[in-house]
């Protein structure tokens, strides 16, 4: 993490269950981001947490710690197979990079990690909850399929972290997560989490249904992008945004990027195109099957690929360090969008690029996308 990014508070000075320091040694974990100072001394006293902030802040570790933390502090009498907590994401990418960050903090304690999600591995992830896990971590379709047949229960439940709460609603999840809400202890019996990009009106009621009186924390979406990510507007006809792309990443070299578009079609289009430029780039759309996908993926985080060109549901869940450049060949419809997108770069505290194109088709989300992270972006000159 970037030392502009950290906060004085230091993770020693928290007073964590010991075992939790090495895997922050390890990770070279020594002092908090912003959300992580604020929420996980509140979420120490048993307080439940209803967070503000974008991907790449450390929302991540704090959940995980605060989880962990509770676990090893509270060892139940006999030994458990059902898990005592649950972590909900909206994408198999973010539940993958969740999993993937608690095996490396909680690396050096007795806590076993279960992963579910859709698309591959049912078998092997059935054997592994019948096994028993101690925190569960998945997507809200398949764990309900294995609750469904009784492979685990929700009873033992003392920790709930709902991750991306706005994702959940936009992917059309919400009814899920209620399913899986009321069949967990009561919320004052246990302790919840919910972050989100934005803690709107619908999320907030969210929050006081299904959870104990939740502490708001918010981390400004400015304070998270404006600093960070240098952002530059063109306004490209239709015609001219394709030669505009290839002409940027000729002067620009840009090491690594992504490449937003609004659709499929204009996905493959514009992959095609750097691809003939022998600009290797990968596609990730919606009707990708997961396991390509993650191929693509790692593909990509290798360096074999420099470009990743993505629609919004495909790229939820990408959590690839050192991204230099997010491109917006299309705007996206909203800000709320805009934020994710660019949150891209610039992740935990080192610098990156946006570059948006305002053409025919999409110029008209620009007023909407500036109100909403409250300044007016930079024309290129």
């Amino acid at each position: 993490m970037s030392k502009t990014f950290l906060t004085k508070t230091a993770f020693r000075d928290l007073n964590l269950h010991s075992d939790l320091y090495q895997g922050l040694d390890k990770a070279g974990f020594s002092n908090c981001t912003p959300i992580q100072a604020e929420t996980i001394p509140i979420a120490l006293q048993g307080d439940d947490v209803a967070g503000q902030a974008q991907t790449g802040t450390g929302k991540t570790a704090a959940f995980l710690l605060i989880s962990m933390h509770r676990l090893l502090n509270n060892t139940p009498e006999k030994k458990l197979t059902s898990p005592r907590c649950i972590i909900l994401a909206p994408t198999r990418e973010l539940a993958i990079q969740i999993h993937k960050d608690a095996m490396q903090l909680g690396g050096h304690t007795k806590l076993k990690f279960g992963l579910v999600y859709g698309g591959v591995d049912y078998d092997k992830q059935r054997k592994t909850l019948q096994n028993g896990v101690d925190i569960l971590i998945g997507t809200p379709g398949r764990i309900i399929d294995y609750f469904k047949q009784k492979v685990f229960h929700l009873r033992n439940i003392e920790v709930m972290i709902l991750d991306e709460a706005d994702r959940m609603f936009d992917l059309g999840f919400i009814k899920d997560i209620r399913y899986l809400l009321r069949r967990m202890p009561k919320p004052e019996q246990r302790q919840n989490m919910l972050f989100s990009a934005t803690l709107s009106y619908r999320v907030m009621e969210l929050a006081y249904e299904h959870m104990n009186d939740p502490k708001k924390v918010t981390i400004e979406t400015r304070e998270i992008t404006a600093d960070s990510v240098e952002q530059r507007l063109y306004y490209p006809a239709n015609t001219e945004k394709i030669p505009l792309l290839l002409e940027l990443f000729e002067t620009l070299s840009p090491s690594r990027s992504i490449i937003f578009t609004n659709t499929k079609h204009a996905a493959r289009k514009v992959a095609d195109r750097l691809n003939k430029k022998e600009i290797k780039a990968g596609l990730l759309s919606g009707d990708v099957p997961q396991k390509k996908r993650e191929k693509l993926l790692n593909r990509f985080k290798n360096g074999e690929f420099k470009a990743m060109v993505a629609t919004d549901v495909a790229a939820r869940g990408i959590h690839v360090d050192e991204v230099s450049h997010v491109f917006n060949f299309d705007l996206p419809q909203s800000g709320e969008d805009y934020v994710h997108r660019i949150g891209r770069t610039a992740r935990a505290g080192s610098s990156g690029i946006a570059i948006s194109f305002a053409c025919e088709d999409t110029s008209f989300y620009l007023p909407d996308i500036e109100d909403y992270i409250g300044s007016a972006i930079q024309v290129a000159g």
